[in-house]
């Protein structure tokens, strides 16, 4: 069964915001870079998905765009190229190397939990929100930015239970983020 890692960057106070924390850096892209390269798909919702898509699908001239730094580059190309499974109830249909899910969605990610490989990742902030409450996250994986953002959305808001984690992994970056790793010390689902 390939595990379900839900990996987000985050702020010291919790916020999980895409504008809030600091802007990439070339050690935070290397970082997300070998994340995305290990990952068989993403599991997106609709808003997460539509984000990411407009930020980094390649172009159809095939050029990416000047915005983008060299560095940025090898991220853009992980994304643009791995498989994507997009939970949605109000798209109709999905293109960017995606495939629609609707209907159940604690049965529909058991099934892609089930298949052969090396795991699953979900980004975002209500889809994994949905799927902490089903107990399907194996691992979570913060980046934490050392900001203080006093406002947006923050990390697992909502959640129904309490869940107990433990620190699995841990890197320190230069710029004074640090990646943790965490599993759930029980599984519920």
């Amino acid at each position: 069964m390939r595990p379900l890692r839900y990996s987000i960057n985050v702020t010291l106070d919790g916020c999980c915001h895409h504008e809030a924390g600091l802007p990439p850096d070339e050690e935070s892209m290397r970082y997300w870079t070998a994340e995305m390269q290990r990952a068989d798909a993403l599991l997106l919702g609709r808003v997460t998905y539509q984000m990411m898509e407009s930020a980094w699908r390649r172009p159809a001239t095939g050029v990416w765009p000047d915005w983008m730094d060299e560095w940025e580059i090898p991220f853009a190309e992980a994304i643009d190229q791995v498989r994507k499974y997009v939970v949605s109830s109000t798209l109709s249909a999905v293109d960017w190397n995606a495939e629609l899910i609707q209907g159940d969605l604690g049965q529909a990610v058991q099934q892609l939990k089930q298949e052969p490989g090396e795991g699953l990742w979900v980004g975002g902030v209500t889809l994994p929100l949905a799927l902490a409450d089903l107990g399907l996250i194996d691992e979570y994986e913060f980046l934490v930015q050392p900001v203080l953002a006093g406002r947006g959305p923050t990390l697992l808001a909502g959640l129904r239970e309490r869940i107990e984690l433990e620190l699995v992994d841990r890197r320190d970056f230069q710029s004074g983020a640090v990646a943790v790793r965490y599993r759930p010390t029980h599984v519920t689902a």
